[in-house]
């Protein structure tokens, strides 16, 4: 991820050369990105929107980029993981049968009735 520091007529801003999946290489302004950290593991991403195509991309920040978008002005948040990832997991798995299972009883009419018997303890 290149910076450029040149002055342009629209702003003093960092100009930040990031990839999109679809676009290839894009321009963006440090105020086109925001550097996440999770407050967990303290691992850390950057995202932006894609100037062409609007498309949202989320790439792994490693320290040196993120020292360097730091620089750059990029703001920060913090986040945290979902707390579903701490809760005990019992039962088995979901599998391909029972999506299909479940696709099937979607296209029935009495199908949120069903599945509220079926879910009863």
């Amino acid at each position: 991820m290149p910076m450029d520091t040149r002055d342009n007529t629209e702003s003093t801003m960092a100009l930040i050369r990031a990839t999109c999946s679809d676009c290839g290489d894009v321009e963006l302004r440090s105020r086109d990105l925001t550097i996440r950290v999770c407050r967990q593991n303290q691992t850390s991403s950057y995202r932006f929107r894609c100037p062409v195509c609007a498309m949202i991309e989320v790439r792994a920040a490693q320290d040196h980029v993120f020292q360097a978008l730091l620089a750059a002005g990029v703001r920060h948040v913090q986040w945290n993981l979902p707390a579903e990832l701490a809760e005990p997991h019992v039962g088995e798995g979901i599998t391909h049968d029972d999506v299909l299972d479940f696709h099937e009883l979607l296209t029935t009419k009495d199908w949120f009735d069903t599945l509220a018997a079926m879910t009863r303890h």
